[in-house]
């Protein structure tokens, strides 16, 4: 799957639970309207109905129906790509200009390049990550 499909699929969801979400909706039916005009009323309402679903699952700390929903938009968004990969960079410019900006910074993270470096001498041990990390065992 494509990075960037990644990214703005999470962003999409994140999106929904937040005040900015009017703008972000219009920006995404919008950017779909100029790609596929007979659907883009249609993603329109789906788009509200999936906020409802994304809003539910939070209240509910329900992790995996959001996740189940986060990747239905993924598969959504890269098959567009597939259908036109030239569509990468506006996909990147509805992320950095519409979504992004409206995701508190837990949210927006992951969409942000990571740089890490680190060393281990002797006996020592490194553990590093993106994001959240479980360690179990000595």
């Amino acid at each position: 799957m494509d990075p960037i499909v990644v990214t703005a699929g999470s962003a999409l969801v994140g999106a929904m639970a937040t005040d900015g979400w009017q703008q972000a909706r219009a920006a995404v039916v919008d950017w779909w309207r100029r790609r596929r005009p007979d659907a883009a009323d249609d993603v329109g309402s789906e788009l509200e109905t999936l906020r409802t679903q994304v809003l539910g699952a939070r209240e509910q700390s329900d992790e995996d129906t959001e996740q189940a929903l986060t990747g239905a938009w993924r598969l959504r968004l890269q098959q567009l790509l597939n259908e036109d990969p030239a569509l990468a960079g506006e996909l990147r410019r509805l992320l950095d200009e519409h979504l992004t900006p409206v995701l508190s910074d837990g949210e927006a993270a992951p969409g942000r390049p990571i740089t890490m470096k680190a060393e281990a001498h002797d006996s020592s041990r490194v553990f590093m990550a993106g994001r959240d990390q479980h360690i179990t065992g000595s």
